[in-house]
């Protein structure tokens, strides 16, 4: 089996949801190893900061509008991305959005869930695509979440927009079969991120102690986008005739304290002491 060719020296890279959270990380993970980055959002002042802080640190960036829930902008993002690096060799899907509804909330509400989290990607894929097929090469990884194998109540339109966008990736990959072009999946579990923080403190209480009744709640561990980036980067690093298919990130649980003998036996001294006789 000959040998493939290994990845060429420039490789202009598509980060979406680049304004914050893990989206963001990923664009300083990639720009700090030399690909020239584009990152779109809807927060366009986020990502004018983000762009001046990779190039004071000697990478190349550029900042595109982009509202996945749009046709017209993804296309336009599509262009001018291209037209500015280059022919995208790497693309990160990492856009996404979570609100607290129900399967049976309004089809509105749900619609605009599945319309970023999923339709969005796909019609960015759409335009980034062709080109990386003609060339015979290139990258595509979806940040997904691990609610896609475990999922959670009081996400339904979450839950149905990620189980679909693996499902998605794994029919793309298929597809993509001797093309050169890589399909993969980066599955976090419970993270640190700006998703949630619009939520208002009945509902968080409310979603919370439903995890934790269905046991979805182990411990309070949880990843930072960092070690997301670092997940996407190892992903689309690897040498060419590997493909990465899932990577799975789950956040260790915070190390308990040792508990020595003599603090066993002073608990239970106290225990005993307060016993009633």
């Amino acid at each position: 089996m000959p040998k493939p060719d290994p990845h060429p020296a420039r490789r202009p890279a598509v980060v979406t949801g680049a304004s914050s959270g893990i989206g963001r990380a990923t664009a300083l993970r990639l720009a700090a190893a030399g690909h020239p980055v584009a990152i779109g959002a809807r927060r366009v002042d986020r990502l004018a900061q983000l762009v001046d802080q990779i190039r004071e640190a000697g990478g190349e960036a550029i900042a595109v509008p982009l509202d996945l829930a749009d046709g017209n902008s993804v296309r336009a993002f599509a262009g001018a991305v291209t037209d500015a690096i280059g022919p995208i060799e790497v693309l990160v899907s990492n856009a996404g959005v979570v609100d607290p509804i129900t399967t049976y909330s309004s089809s509105g509400d749900f619609a605009a869930q599945l319309q970023v989290n999923l339709l969005g990607a796909q019609a960015l894929v759409e335009a980034l695509l062709p080109a990386m097929i003609d060339r015979r090469r290139g990258d595509v990884v979806f940040v997904t979440s691990d609610v896609a194998v475990n999922p959670r109540p009081l996400m339904g339109g979450y839950v149905a927009a990620k189980w679909a966008l693996e499902g998605l990736a794994q029919a793309m990959a298929m597809e993509l079969e001797g093309t050169g072009v890589r399909v993969g999946v980066v599955r976090p579990g419970p993270s640190s991120t700006e998703q949630g923080t619009t939520w208002d403190v009945e509902q968080v209480l409310e979603v919370m102690a439903s995890w934790e009744h269905f046991g979805l709640l182990r411990h309070s561990g949880a990843l930072r986008p960092d070690e997301l980036a670092d997940a996407v980067l190892a992903m689309v690093s690897v040498p060419r005739g590997t493909r990465w298919a899932v990577l799975e990130v789950q956040p260790e649980a915070p190390v308990e304290a040792r508990r020595t003998d003599e603090s066993v036996a002073a608990a239970s001294n106290t225990t005993a002491e307060e016993a009633p006789s």
